[in-house]
């Protein structure tokens, strides 16, 4: 979707956040919903706008999901994803509580946390 609106990835959550009037984007197929961006685009349709659009759709569906199986705060967001602050911001709009982002030393780990996990798992069962 960042190449489709010819944004750098790593800037399309801060452009998310600019928006006053998020693009509806309804398609659940992303072949689809890269149609309809790209529509969007092409009618004069804001950037920012697009990806807010793009990052509350996102966040409707993984908020329904996590919904149909109990999410509840305390909840930790891990994966590179979640340094997306779009994805982030519009994901506690929709569960309707703060999201955590685990860090170490003063930055976001959330790409590292399952590679630390294991390594405790590995220590541990080696120290057994």
């Amino acid at each position: 979707m960042a190449g489709a609106l010819e944004v750098p990835i790593q800037d399309i959550g801060e452009l998310a956040l600019k928006s006053n009037n998020p693009a509806s984007i309804s398609s659940t197929c992303t072949v689809f919903a890269e149609s309809e961006v790209i529509s969007l685009f092409a009618k004069g349709t804001k950037k920012e706008d697009i990806a807010a659009g793009i990052h509350k759709s996102i966040a409707r569906r993984v908020a329904g999901m996590a919904k149909r199986i109990g999410v509840a705060p305390v909840l930790v967001f891990c994966g590179g994803v979640a340094k997306n602050v779009g994805v982030k911001n519009f994901l506690e709009q929709e569960l309707g509580f703060e999201i955590v982002i685990p860090m170490l030393n003063g930055k976001s780990s959330a790409q590292l946390t399952g590679a630390i996990g294991a390594a405790l798992i590995a220590q541990d069962q080696n120290n057994s």
